[in-house]
């Protein structure tokens, strides 16, 4: 009975191996990368590419970035094809003894596979660093304002589950319970990584609470997504191009309403980028914070210039309304669906409780 019980589970571990591994091989593109390397040898045994000397380092230099991962490649399918020998001699013979074995040594090699995935996938040195996320309310009124709320408790939870710390740095009520804007920072190994693929405007539909006939309601929110180079940042600003307010912090009432002038807002005249901060009672640190946040907005305004076309980042959010979703949340129908990739799941709270995860690997996957 514990055998048959073994041999179950190690059947469904190996099917998954195998799933794995061709994944793997699909996001590495090995039968191009194959194609490649003839293609090199066929370079290289050219007589008149030994007179050409940057172009046969060129090509060796790639040739032997290609092999290391064939090579790695070649090791994992080699240790696959002899754990599935290994299983058919142990279900011949019923060999107890190593179907433990056996089952430690898939987990070692789907281990392999997972690492390789995902130095693949984060392959750019700012992928792991910590991140700001910008949420702000689109068309939709109140809904868009409660939606937006919705929004921040989810990245707070996903950011939970990731083990990642979060810091609200500012956060601007709407006319109920809801947010206008809120800024959050991530503190985590490889959060920018994670986070990033979340930029973009985020769609919902459902049968609004604040409306009396519950008539079905559309609804939008962005996000956008910054890493943190603090440490990092060689960037001066001018003071006299930029102005500074302060103001109360806002909250929800009561006694803990901000009395004094703590609240801080920079707004970056000639790109006009705006960040606020209001997370500490002193306006002292809040300023502190503020300017950081600001040069991070400001480095990464430049480092992206060529790629939206010397375009304002800030312009990347302008049009919180149809026709620039990334994500839609089908509330009444009961589904979600990333747009960029066709990813969809019926597990509304999950995904509201930040299970976001597959709907991240799915996109990060698509742009290996």
């Amino acid at each position: 009975m514990i055998f048959l019980k073994k041999k179950e589970i190690l059947k469904i571990s190996f099917k998954k191996i195998l799933l794995l591994f061709v994944k793997l091989c699909n996001i590495l593109n090995i039968k191009k990368k194959k194609k490649k390397i003839k293609k090199i040898n066929n370079e290289l045994l050219k007589p008149l590419i030994y007179n050409q000397y940057k172009k046969k380092i060129f090509f060796l230099n790639k040739k032997k970035k290609i092999e290391k991962i064939l090579n790695k490649i070649k090791l994992i399918n080699l240790e696959i094809k002899n754990i599935k020998e290994l299983i058919l001699l142990t279900f011949l013979e019923k060999n107890f003894s190593l179907l433990d074995f056996i089952l430690l040594e898939i987990k070692k090699i789907k281990k392999k596979i997972i690492l390789i995935e995902f130095k693949k996938i984060f392959n750019n040195s700012i992928d792991k660093k910590n991140c700001f996320i910008d949420i702000k309310a689109g068309a939709g009124g109140i809904d868009a304002e409660d939606w937006s709320f919705i929004l921040l408790r989810q990245y707070l939870k996903y950011c939970e589950r990731k083990k990642f710390k979060t810091e609200i740095m500012h956060k601007s009520y709407g006319e109920k319970n809801g947010i206008r804007l809120a800024t959050i920072k991530v503190k985590g190994k490889y959060a920018f990584g994670f986070l990033k693929t979340e930029t973009g405007i985020h769609r919902l539909v459902r049968k609004s609470p604040f409306n009396f006939s519950k008539n079905r309601h559309t609804s939008f929110a962005s996000l956008f997504v910054y890493p943190d180079y603090e440490n990092l940042i060689k960037i001066t600003i001018d003071i006299s191009s930029v102005k500074i307010d302060t103001y109360k912090s806002s909250g929800a009432g009561g006694q803990h309403v901000n009395k004094t002038d703590s609240a801080v807002r920079l707004t970056h005249i000639p790109t006009g980028i705006v960040v606020k901060c209001q997370n500490s009672r002193s306006q002292y640190r809040n300023k502190v914070t503020a300017w950081n946040m600001l040069k991070n907005k400001l480095y990464n305004f430049e480092k992206n210039k060529q790629l939206i076309k010397r375009k304002k980042i800030e312009n990347l959010k302008s049009n919180i309304s149809w026709g620039q979703q990334i994500r839609s949340y089908i509330l009444d129908k009961s589904f979600i669906k990333d747009l960029r990739t066709n990813y969809q799941t019926n597990d509304i709270k999950g995904t509201l409780d930040g299970k976001i995860d597959n709907f991240i690997y799915e996109f990060l996957k698509l742009k290996v």
